[in-house]
Order: structure tokens, then C-alpha cells, then sequence
């Protein structure tokens, strides 16, 4: 059952209209949008008795509203296509619409080590694992990903880039089987597969098996892996991002990571980070940096790949817009 608080929220929202409804979402963290928006596709009549009270507690006049009859679905759509853009909208409406379908097993393989995960699934069939991959945390995808065997990996990669979907009773199916098997744990799930979640999974993965993974899907599609490169987002490309999301970038950043993963990178990039710095604070890091002792590739490529992780976590917050790997040796 829907909480009152968020049922009111929801209340609010649609009674602002879509401008103001998509300017309030955009404000609002991705947890909180996603939250909302299901509140507000469970709505269907609201009568203008309950609307006027949310509307009073919320010391907004009531004279000017009227009885919410909205067909929810379509006015769901054009405020996230307002608050979102369309292409995000639309993931995020999917999310909706298929999370009762996905519920329970799939989503539980995210609270499990990989190597739990990896013990579960290796033995099924590799479209199998490719759906269990699309609705895992993308992270722990990639983690499940590199204990895979390198045969069943590159398979998986291929199928989870050309994706298309699953019956929901097939989906349905495959989740109680993974109740069956596990217990009681829930996250979060994923978007679904293609070649964007192909291409954040295997950014995410380490160079060596990244490679890899690229070379074996170049070798069965060469359009299908340069499109993949293509919305592989690497460090270096840092570079293209404004200075405003620079800063806010710095915000989220562990001085300790950043530290180890400027190590490695290119002076260019490294310079990109201090200009947006104070004097004082750009000092110190270049400090750092200069005192610290050789560092291994891998563990500055394990840094580099976590602040990744928060640039797309604010890009997919809509925070900041986004431009466009291996060995143990030493930097």
C-alpha cells in the first residue's frame, strides 16, 4: 500500500501540471524521482475533497484546482519527458512497468557476492545470464562478469549489447525458480539490456577483460562493437566536461581516490582537476600527488572506474552532461 505522505506528494505533483511537475522532479535525486513517478502511476481519480486538503497542508490556494481525472500513464510520460528527456523517460517508465514482473529473485542476486552469483548461474544458458545480467546493479554485473569463464563471458557481453527483451512470463518464471533458490534479500534493479548497459558493464570491468570482452564482440560485429566504444565512457574523457560540473564532481570525490587516480592520469586531465580547485586546496593535491609512492595501474584504474560510477550517477541525475585500460605495472 502506498505511504499517505507519498501518495500526497504525488497528489501535489500532478496537480502542478507537467512544467511544473518536470521542474520540481528535476530537483529531486534519481531514488526520489523513480518513487514519485510510481506513486503517480498508481493514480487514476483523485477526488477534489483529498486534493484540497493536500493542497491546504501545503499552504497552496485551492480555489484554482479542480478534480484530478488524468489519465496517469500519458501524464506521467510528458512530465518525466519534461524533468528527464525522452530517452531517460523512457528507461525509467520501463523501470515501472516491469518491476512487479522482476521483483524478488533477479533483484536479490545484487545483495550476494559475485562469486555467490557466478556459483548460481554458471551453469545456465548464457541468454540466461545475459537476462540475469540487464537487471543486476551494474556494477555487480561487471564483478559477476569477470569470474564468468572467458568463453561464457564474451557470449554473455554479445547477447546482453543485442537484448530485446523477454516475455513477461518467461521473466516471471526465471524469478520464482531464483526464489526458490534464494532467500530473502531485495534491491534495486537495472535498466534493461542493449548496447548501452553492454557498454556500461564492460566499463566497468578491468582493462584486461575489457579488451577482451571488445575484441570478441568485434570479431562477431564490428558496427555492434564500435557502438559499444561509442558509449564507453573512459576517464580521459573527463577532459570534455564543463568546469561547473568539474567542481561538482570534486564534491563527490574522496580526496584519497582522487589522489590515486590523478596519479595515473594524463597531465592534461590532472591540470583540468586543479584549475577547478581553490589555490590553496590545487596545492595540496599536487603535493600529494608528487609524494606519493609508485601505485599500481590496477589500483589506480580500480579509483578512476569509482569516480566513473559517480559521473554517471549525477549524469543520470541530470546533473551534469557527459561529452561523447591492462596490466600490474607501475606509475
Amino acid at each position: 500500500m502506498m505511504e499517505v505522505g507519498t501518495r500526497k506528494s504525488a497528489i501535489l505533483l500532478m496537480s502542478l501540471g507537467e512544467e511544473g511537475a518536470g521542474s520540481v522532479l528535476r530537483l529531486l535525486p534519481h531514488s526520489a524521482v523513480q518513487a514519485m513517478s510510481e506513486a503517480m502511476a498508481t493514480l487514476s481519480q483523485v477526488k477534489r475533497d483529498e486534493v484540497s486538503a493536500v493542497l491546504e497542508e501545503f499552504r497552496v490556494e485551492t480555489e484554482q484546482y479542480s478534480a484530478l481525472h488524468l489519465d496517469s500513464g500519458s501524464y506521467l510520460r510528458a512530465v518525466l519527458n519534461k524533468a528527464l528527456g525522452d530517452d531517460r523517460a523512457a528507461d525509467l517508465l520501463q523501470d515501472i512497468a516491469q518491476s512487479s514482473a522482476s521483483a524478488g529473485g533477479i533483484e536479490r542476486l545484487n545483495q550476494l557476492e559475485a562469486t555467490e552469483v557466478v556459483e548460481i548461474i554458471h551453469d545456465e544458458h548464457p541468454q540466461i545470464i545475459a537476462t540475469l545480467l540487464v537487471h543486476m546493479d551494474r556494477l555487480k554485473a561487471a564483478e559477476v562478469l569477470e569470474k564468468l569463464p572467458e568463453r561464457v563471458r564474451h557470449d554473455a557481453v554479445l547477447r546482453v549489447a543485442t537484448y530485446g527483451g523477454v516475455q513477461p512470463s518467461a521473466l516471471k518464471e526465471l524469478t520464482e525458480v531464483l526464489n526458490d533458490m534464494l532467500s530473502g534479500e531485495g534491491v534495486k534493479r537495472g535498466r534493461l539490456g542493449g548496447v548501452r548497459v553492454a557498454a556500461e558493464i564492460v566499463n566497468l570491468m578491468s582493462s584486461t577483460q575489457e579488451d577482451g570482452v571488445i575484441k570478441h564482440v568485434r570479431e562477431h560485429d564490428e558496427a555492434l562493437a564500435q557502438k559499444m566504444i561509442d558509449e564507453m565512457f573512459l576517464f580521459e574523457n573527463l577532459l570534455e566536461l564543463e568546469d561547473r560540473s568539474v567542481q561538482l564532481l570534486l564534491k563527490e570525490i574522496e580526496s584519497e581516490s582522487l589522489i590515486i587516480a590523478l596519479k595515473g592520469a594524463a597531465l592534461e586531465l590532472r591540470e583540468k582537476f586543479l584549475k577547478n580547485m581553490s589555490q590553496r586546496a590545487a596545492e595540496t593535491l599536487r603535493e600529494d600527488i608528487e609524494m606519493r609512492g609508485p601505485v599500481r595501474v590496477s589500483q589506480v584504474e580500480k579509483e578512476q572506474k569509482s569516480i566513473l560510477l559517480i559521473v554517471r550517477r549525477l549524469a543520470d541525475a541530470g546533473e551534469l552532461v557527459l561529452g561523447g585500460k591492462g596490466s600490474d605495472a607501475y606509475v
